[in-house]
């Protein structure tokens, strides 16, 4: 019997930036300069709904989820946190966590959809991800 290992959805892979490692969660910067948009992805093998993780790792997945969105609170001064676990196009769970402005090209409705994505230049997203990893004091991924 192969025993399963974590490996992060292709769509998840080709859509974001590596932040780092939390002790569940890997942090995703998701590429869409429109909004500051963070994902957390467990990194266990086969999770799909959050009722997949034992009773020990929820609880952990929602202090990460609260750490993950004081640190992008804190970085954009943003109006409003959008947090969500949908997984209807990724099957992989995951939790987006958007950083919302009253000015943003989709407010006050959700993001999916509205305006086409915006690509991070890379000196934004070199800033960016370090000013998280500073934030949440994490270090960059190490796979």
């Amino acid at each position: 019997m192969t025993a399963l290992t974590f490996a992060l959805h292709p769509q998840l892979e080709a859509d974001t930036t590596p932040v780092g490692d939390l002790p569940l969660s890997r942090v995703l910067l998701m590429n869409d300069a429109n909004y500051p948009w963070l994902i957390l992805v467990p990194r266990l093998p086969a999770m799909v709904e959050l009722i997949d993780l034992e009773a020990n790792a929820q609880n952990q997945l929602t202090a990460e989820i609260a750490r993950a969105s004081a640190a992008l609170k804190a970085l954009t001064a943003c109006d409003k946190l959008n947090v969500a676990a949908l997984g209807n196009m990724v099957p992989q769970l995951h939790v987006h966590v958007i950083a919302r402005r009253k000015t943003d090209a989709a407010w006050p409705k959700p993001v999916w959809g509205v305006v086409a994505a915006k690509p991070y230049d890379d000196a934004d997203r070199a800033r960016l991800t370090g000013d998280l990893r500073g934030a949440l004091q994490i270090a960059v991924p190490r796979d």
